[in-house]
C-alpha cells in the first residue's frame, strides 16, 4: 500500500503493524470479479471455470441464498475423496456466504474474516447485491494477520495442548489490536468469536463418549452470548438436552453424567485459559444443565411467580444466552421469552432488578465510590456503567419477545417500539460505547504490564475530559431510568 509521502498520516501509522487496516481502502479498491454457478453444476465444471478463470472461489445461486465454494473446500473434501467429481456444487458450498460492504475499511475485512474464520468475503452494494469477492491476501500482509493465524491454530489443532497453545495467544492480540486503534466493538466481537471457536474446538478434540451420543446443545450466557465479552470475561455456560437424554441405542444416559462430561470440557476449556462462572453458571451446575422440557416449565415459572429465589436473575441469564451447538434445540432457552402469557407484574419485576443498579454519580457533582476495602476510592464501571444499560436493554429484548442482538442492537429495537424515544436510545447506547471502550482499555492495559484486571478505576487519574463525560453519561443513563422507570407501562405495545 502506498501512503502519501512525508505527512502526519504517514509519519503517525507507517510503525503500526494493522497500517493497512487505518487508511481508508475499500473493498470495492481491491475485490475480483466473480465466477457464477448454479448448485446443479457439476463439481468438475466449477473446478474447471475457476482454473479457467485465475479465482480461488465460485459462488452459487442456492434456494437458500447466495453461497460460496473455496480452493479450500476444494482440498478438504474434494481432494480428500468425501464429495465426488460429479457431485452437484452445492453439496460443496457454504450457504450463506460472509458477506461486507463494499465501501467498508479493510480492518473491517479483516476482522470478519476473523470473526467468522473465512478466507474469502461476498463484497455487496448498498443494494445488497453481489459486486465482487475479496480473499484475505487482497487485505493483509502476513505479519498484520494475527487473528486469522489464531483462528487457524484453533480449528486445526489436532490435541488439547495445542487449542491451549493458540488459544493463550488471544490475549496479546487483543492487546495489539486496541493499540493500533481498532474499536471496541470490533474487539469484543472478534474475542466472543474466538472463544466460540476454542469450545467448538474443544468438543470436537474431547469426543466424550457422552456428549458424543446424546443430543444436547452447548449454550453461552452473558456477555459473551451478547458478543461484547471484556478481556478476561468469565465463559457462562448452560447444556440443553432432548427429554430423554439417550446415547444412539436408545439406552437411557443419566442427566449426571452428562454434566460429568461437560465438566470435563470445562476442565479442558480451563487450560486454554477460559475462566468458569465463580458464581456458578456453569454448564455441569443442575441449574443450568437440563432437559429441554425442564428447561421450559422451570422458565414459566418464574413468569407465573417472579418471587421465586433466583426467578428474575435465571430469566436474565436465559434472555442472554446463545447456542453454539444443536442451535434448534439451544434455542429452546428463549421460547418462552416469546410466551404472550407473560403479566405486567413479571414485567414489573423485571424493570425492578433492571432498575436496581444505579449510575455512581452522586447528586452534586461527585462520583459515589467505595469507602472501604481494597477498592476504596474507586468506580465498579461494570456494576455502575455497563449493567445499568444492560439491564434495560434485556428487559427491552424480554418485552418485545426478542433476545437476539447485542446491547446497542436491542436498544434501536427498543426505539423502533416505541419502548424508548430515540434520544433515550441514543443516550443509553453513547453510554454504553463510551463505558464499554473504557472499561476494555483498562483491562488491556493491566494485561499489557502484567497486572491483574479488574472492573474497578480510580476517577482520580483520569484526565479532565474524559472524568466530565463519565460524570455526564451516568447522569444521563439516571435520567433515562428515573423516565422509563416512571411512566413504563405507557411504553408497554398493545
Amino acid at each position: 500500500m502506498h501512503l502519501p509521502d512525508g505527512g502526519p498520516v504517514a509519519r503517525r501509522w507507517t510503525h503500526k503493524r494493522w497500517v493497512i487496516a487505518m487508511v481508508r481502502d475499500e473493498m470495492a479498491r481491491v475485490m475480483h470479479a466473480v465466477v457464477w454457478c448454479a448448485e446443479t453444476d457439476r463439481v468438475r465444471d466449477v473446478a474447471n471455470a475457476l482454473g479457467a478463470a485465475g479465482l480461488s472461489c465460485a459462488l452459487v445461486s442456492t434456494r437458500d441464498g447466495i453461497g460460496i465454494v473455496t480452493d479450500h473446500d476444494f482440498r478438504r473434501r474434494v481432494g480428500t475423496g468425501r464429495i465426488g467429481v460429479d457431485a452437484p456444487i452445492g453439496a460443496l458450498a457454504t450457504v450463506p456466504a460472509v458477506t461486507i460492504a463494499e465501501d467498508a475499511t479493510r480492518t473491517a475485512g479483516l476482522l470478519r474474516m476473523a470473526e467468522h474464520g473465512v478466507h474469502h468475503l461476498l463484497v455487496v452494494d448498498q443494494d445488497n447485491r453481489p459486486s465482487g469477492v475479496v480473499r484475505v491476501a487482497d487485505l493483509a500482509e502476513a505479519d498484520a494477520r494475527d487473528p486469522l493465524l489464531i483462528r487457524e491454530a484453533i480449528e486445526e489443532a489436532d490435541d488439547l495442548n495445542q487449542l491451549a497453545e493458540a488459544s493463550r495467544r488471544l490475549p496479546t492480540t487483543l492487546v495489539e489490536l486496541s493499540d493500533d486503534g481498532v474499536g471496541a466493538a470490533h474487539i469484543g466481537a472478534l474475542q466472543a468469536s474466538m472463544v466460540d471457536a476454542i469450545v467448538r474446538r474443544a468438543l470436537r478434540l474431547r469426543r466424550d463418549p457422552v456428549l458424543d451420543t446424546v443430543p444436547l446443545a452447548w449454550v453461552v450466557l452473558g456477555s459473551l452470548a451478547r458478543r461484547e465479552p471484556l478481556p478476561l470475561s468469565d465463559v457462562d455456560t448452560a447444556l440443553v438436552w432432548a427429554d430423554r437424554p439417550a446415547a444412539s441405542g436408545g439406552e437411557p444416559v443419566a442427566p449426571d453424567a452428562v454434566r460429568a462430561a461437560a465438566r470435563r470440557i470445562l476442565d479442558d476449556l480451563r487450560r486454554c485459559g477460559l475462566t468458569q462462572c465463580a458464581d456458578g453458571a456453569n454448564a455441569d451446575n443442575p441449574t443450568f444443565s437440563r432437559s429441554r422440557t425442564e428447561w421450559i416449565t422451570a422458565e414459566c415459572g418464574w413468569q407465573r411467580d417472579p418471587t421465586q429465589v433466583n426467578a428474575l436473575l435465571l430469566s436474565a441469564m436465559v434472555a442472554d444466552s446463545r447456542p453454539l451447538t444443536n442451535p434448534a434445540l439451544g434455542r429452546s432457552l428463549t421460547e418462552t421469552i416469546r410466551s404472550h402469557t407473560r403479566t405486567k407484574w413479571y414485567l414489573r419485576a423485571l424493570l425492578d432488578e433492571a432498575l436496581q443498579w444505579k449510575p455512581p454519580v452522586g447528586l452534586v457533582r461527585d462520583f459515589v465510590v467505595h469507602h472501604r476495602g481494597e477498592h476504596r476510592g474507586q468506580l465498579d464501571l461494570k456494576a455502575g456503567g455497563l449493567v445499568p444499560v444492560v439491564g434495560l436493554a434485556r428487559w427491552i429484548a424480554i418485552v418485545a419477545g426478542d433476545a437476539g442482538g447485542t446491547t446497542i442492537e436491542r436498544l434501536r429495537r427498543g426505539a423502533a417500539l416505541g419502548l424508548l424515544t430515540a434520544d433515550e436510545a441514543d443516550t443509553l447506547a453513547g453510554g454504553f460505547d463510551s463505558i464499554y471502550s473504557l472499561l476494555q482499555r483498562h483491562e488491556l492495559k493491566a494485561i499489557r504490564s502484567g497486572a491483574t484486571p479488574t472492573t474497578f478505576i480510580a476517577p482520580g487519574p483520569l484526565d479532565l475530559l474524559t472524568r466530565r463525560h463519565l460524570r455526564e453519561t451516568f447522569r444521563a443513563v439516571a435520567h433515562v431510568q428515573t423516565r422509563v422507570d416512571r411512566d413504563w407501562t405507557r411504553r408497554l405495545p398493545d
